[in-house]
């Protein structure tokens, strides 16, 4: 047998593994489409590695602002290395089997690196409305501890928030023959699907997790933009509008390329079950693949200091 099962009693398993699944239906292709997601993970590495190091080696940028842009680099970074290991091996080598407490380990941070990212960017809009609101308390009220205190506070609520889901996942008794998983990493709603038994509590506290993570942090990002647009429109100017609108601009854009797939996802996941299962595959894809990929193709073509800050760590890569 390829699986083997766990059991405590005769009427309770536990696969030892699942068999995931590239693109449905795209099998045949699949050492096509390993190109473009290649492609896609070289980008997402390299682009936010090379915020880091911009950042890190460049004085002028070590400013609250660029802290935070740190922090989200860091997590696209953890974002793409938690689903690339088995997207690729899937696509490349069609090895396609993963262990069940394998499995379980690559959702917790798979699915927590996700809460960081939605946390970073509420906290990146925090830092806008506090530069344009207030400029001259800026740096006294984001101070660097205040930022460490900020990052700790973000990595906590992920972990704990995440924490319980593995374990309502282990007590579920799984059916035999459903083992293949929709997608060729493992995914919170397609994983809990494969229990026979009644998921209600693993779908209710999934719905808790995304209402107290994402659902909340996309409202305050929204009452922040509300409250610096309406700091904005009190400026007497327009250029000073347009310019302090204008530091906001990579941030809001960062913001959709998150915020849409999530809520694509979220809506299909729920209310899209006659859907075909390539189109839950390519949105969760979308959900995971392409925030990592263009927040440093947006930060680098919409700020000033950091393309700069890039050019010259790439310059010095290859005078070295």
């Amino acid at each position: 047998m390829l699986l083997s099962q766990t059991c405590v009693n005769t009427s309770f398993f536990q696969p030892s593994a699942f068999l995931m699944i590239g693109i449905p239906g795209m099998e045949a292709v699949h050492s096509w489409i390993s190109i473009p997601f290649s492609s896609m993970y070289t980008v997402a590495l390299s682009g936010n590695s090379l915020i880091l190091l911009a950042i890190r080696r460049t004085p002028s940028l070590h400013q609250p602002m660029y802290y935070f842009l740190s922090m989200l680099a860091l997590t696209d970074v953890g974002l793409t290395l938690s689903t690339l290991p088995t997207t690729l091996a899937v696509l490349w080598f069609d090895h396609r089997l993963i262990g069940f407490n394998a499995c379980l380990v690559q959702m917790f941070f798979l699915h927590s690196f996700s809460v960081v990212e939605s946390s970073v960017l509420l906290a990146m809009s925090f830092d806008r409305f506090v530069a344009i609101s207030n400029p001259l308390r800026y740096a006294a009220v984001l101070t660097n501890n205040v930022i460490i205190r900020i990052g700790m506070a973000i990595v906590t609520r992920a972990a704990l928030s995440l924490f319980p889901v593995p374990f309502l996942l282990k007590r579920l008794n799984f059916c035999p023959d459903k083992i293949l998983l929709s997608h060729s990493f493992c995914f919170h709603p397609d994983v809990m699907r494969r229990a026979c038994d009644d998921i209600t509590i693993n779908i209710l506290y999934g719905l808790y997790v995304v209402i107290s993570t994402g659902g909340i942090d996309s409202l305050l990002i929204i009452l922040s933009y509300t409250l610096i647009l309406h700091t904005v429109l009190g400026l007497a100017s327009p250029k000073e509008r347009l310019r302090a609108l204008n530091t906001c601009v990579s941030h809001i854009l960062a913001v959709f390329v998150f915020f849409i797939p999530v809520i694509t996802m979220s809506m299909i996941h729920r209310f899209g079950k006659h859907l075909s299962p390539i189109v839950h595959s390519l949105v969760a894809y979308v959900y995971l693949v392409v925030p990592p990929v263009l927040n440093p193709i947006i930060y680098s073509v919409k700020s000033k200091p950091i393309r700069e800050a890039m050019l010259k760590v790439l310059k010095w890569k290859s005078q070295s």
